[in-house]
């Protein structure tokens, strides 16, 4: 039998364990190039066991060899990047489980397919962000969950890197989306609840509702009309680009408010009364109807208790004209031959009643038997109503939050101004200071059809008229004449960002309409 004796190479490239004129054992072989060291194990010639292999430029790889490929598990730093990878290997590729963490803290833990990341994993970029899933070579693909560094957190499909399929999207402030998803964006049938309170339910495109609400309209066209002590209401919907109700939104909150159209001065205007307009602190709202506005106080009728439903508000409006003498005498704001408001009207829309859109009763100051309005009550009754409150203390309508793509104000009235109110006064001090001639006859009426709303514009003036005679009563009271309804987008924080554009119209303000001693007796009768 041969002995086989154990033999040290020492070489040039090679100093260790020989058997039979083959490396084997342990040895440090230096390749010709100088750029690769390796010592470790050997079998037959070739690296095999556990061995170290350096590079001159500071990577190494440490682990298992077999039949000279770097082949099981072991470790790996690549100096020039500052990558280090400890895990399984095969062909001295990475290839199997094993962690994987970059210079700039980006940390992967999963599997691995010849060098890439592919199969289930945790990932931990670079942001902070993290992702535990499917992925397959290098992207997120397949069911994964992701956490943004913002809060936002994602469960869900994912093709190639990008949020695709069926996904849940939890946003930071607390909105969420359940629904399809494409190149990352909402695409398809889901269902967003906003942190706001919207709900919307249906198809999206390119991550924005398709059927969502692109402006708001106030129904029954831009003009209404409304008696001076009779509650009413404005219904508003919210459109699509293509003018068809939003059915499918609810909870945005809109915000409905009056406003009152500032005259037209001119430079030939008294210096008193520009004085008085820059006294006007506030910024005029431009209009679509072209001219500007300030705003008017609005609120609510009450209903809490009997004795306010029947005196309060429209009570004491109803004193004012009583106290007054009469509607057609000293109301302000409507030009002569405009006062009648009941039966007898030549426009369409006041034959046969009061518009469609008032709702509530109306609520009238009786009469004495002298004729004279009982209005001392009423203006006592007032007066407490607004004792110790600030100028404009008087709450407005509530907000309402859409329901089906529409929503409906109740139970409006305008509220009395505030104390010196600054465009009444205005109005006040031109009648004084610019006489105007006026063609019209004194029964002319304009038609009030909401198919000729521009020639109503037009026939108003720049500025409503206003009686020169006064009462204390008079400076809170609310004048008939032509107002600005205004309704706002006031959802907070915005729905997708967008605040929709306010929907304006006008609104007619008409005296009160007066009932006929024969109608008093008989309802008295019935009593």
């Amino acid at each position: 039998m041969a002995v086989v004796k154990k033999q040290i190479r020492n070489s040039r490239y090679y100093v260790g364990g020989v058997t039979n004129l083959t490396r084997n054992g342990f040895g440090v072989y230096v390749y010709p190039n100088s750029f690769f060291r390796y010592e470790g194990e050997w079998s037959k010639g070739e690296k095999h066991g556990h061995g170290k292999l350096l590079m001159k430029d500071g990577s190494y790889y440490e682990g298992e060899f077999a039949h000279g490929e770097i082949e099981g598990n072991g470790s790996r730093f690549w100096a020039k990047t500052g990558v280090s990878y400890s895990g399984q290997f095969s062909g001295g590729e990475l290839h199997g489980c094993g962690v994987m963490q970059k210079g700039n803290g980006e940390r992967y833990k999963g599997e691995f397919s010849y060098g890439l990341r592919d199969g289930n994993g945790f990932l931990l970029d670079k942001d902070g962000q993290t992702y535990e899933g499917s992925f397959h070579q290098n992207k997120r693909h397949g069911e994964g969950q992701m956490h943004y560094r913002n809060g936002d957190q994602y469960e869900g499909g994912w093709l190639l890197d990008q949020q695709q399929g069926h996904g849940v999207m939890r946003f930071g402030d607390g909105s969420v989306y359940e629904g399809q998803w494409r190149n990352n964006l909402f695409n398809g049938q889901g269902t967003m609840i906003h942190c706001s309170g919207i709900i919307y339910e249906g198809l999206w495109t390119n991550g924005r509702p398709l059927g969502g609400a692109s402006k708001v309209v106030i129904e029954g066209g831009d003009v209404l009309e409304v008696f001076q002590e009779t509650p009413f209401c404005v219904e508003v919907q919210l459109q699509t680009e293509a003018g068809e109700k939003a059915t499918g939104e609810n909870g945005r909150v809109l915000q409905i408010s009056t406003a009152i159209r500032l005259c037209d001065l001119s430079p030939s205007t008294p210096a008193s009364l520009l004085k008085m307009m820059e006294d006007i602190k506030e910024t005029p709202i431009p209009t679509p109807f072209g001219f500007q506005v300030v705003s008017y106080p609005l609120m609510e009728r009450a209903f809490g208790s009997q004795v306010f439903i029947d005196t309060a508000a429209p009570l004491a409006v109803a004193a004012v004209a009583a106290k007054s003498g009469s509607a057609q005498a000293d109301s302000p704001l409507l030009p002569e031959g405009e006062w009648e408001s009941g039966s007898g009207s030549d426009g369409p829309p006041l034959v046969g009643g009061t518009p469609s859109y008032l709702d509530g009763k109306e609520v009238r100051g009786e009469q004495n038997q002298s004729g004279e309005g009982e209005s001392t009550t009423i203006t006592e009754f007032f007066s407490g109503l607004f004792a110790g409150q600030e100028e404009d203390s008087t709450p407005p309508p509530a907000n309402q939050r859409v329901e089906e793509g529409q929503v409906k104000f109740k139970n409006l009235l305008l509220a009395p101004p505030p104390h010196d109110f600054i465009p009444y006064q205005l109005m006040d001090e031109l009648k004084r200071n610019i006489k105007k001639p006026s063609n019209r006859a004194p029964t002319d009426r304009p038609v009030l059809s909401q198919d000729k709303n521009s020639e109503r514009r037009s026939s108003t003036g720049s500025c409503f008229t206003s009686n020169t005679k006064k009462s204390s009563i008079d400076s809170r009271s609310v004048r008939p004449g032509e107002y600005v309804i205004m309704v706002k987008d006031v959802t907070n924080p915005p729905f997708q960002g967008q605040t929709l554009s306010p929907a304006f119209a006008l609104l007619r303000l008409f005296p009160a309409k007066t009932k006929s001693k024969n109608s008093q007796t008989d309802k008295t009768k019935s009593k």
